[in-house]
């Protein structure tokens, strides 16, 4: 089941005044500290990793235990986008000598 709803990231959408247009309204964007504070209260979702996608901007994912996740990439000027969420995330680990 995809995210059951997501009005508090529509709210933060429009509390930060960088609303999307109907077609585009796929990605909510603001200030990635925003972003973060949402993710932790509504989803109890944490950082469970990042990488560099391209000069300056962050890719991260975030977690939470009942498995809902979202990514998110923050820009340079420290907007952040929801580009992705879902449910069952599951951690893998790598042992060292076993493939993945």
């Amino acid at each position: 089941m995809i995210r059951s709803s997501l009005a508090p990231l529509g709210a933060l959408a429009a509390l930060t005044a960088i609303a999307a247009s109907p077609a585009s309204a796929q990605s909510v964007c603001g200030p990635r500290e925003h972003l973060v504070k949402l993710l932790a209260d509504h989803y109890k979702e944490d950082p469970v990793g990042m990488g560099l996608s391209q000069p300056g901007q962050i890719l991260e994912v975030f977690a939470s235990s009942n498995g809902s996740w979202t990514m998110v990439m923050t820009m340079p000027d420290g907007k952040a986008c929801m580009i992705a969420a879902g449910d069952s995330w599951e951690m893998v680990i790598k042992v060292k000598g076993n493939p993945v």
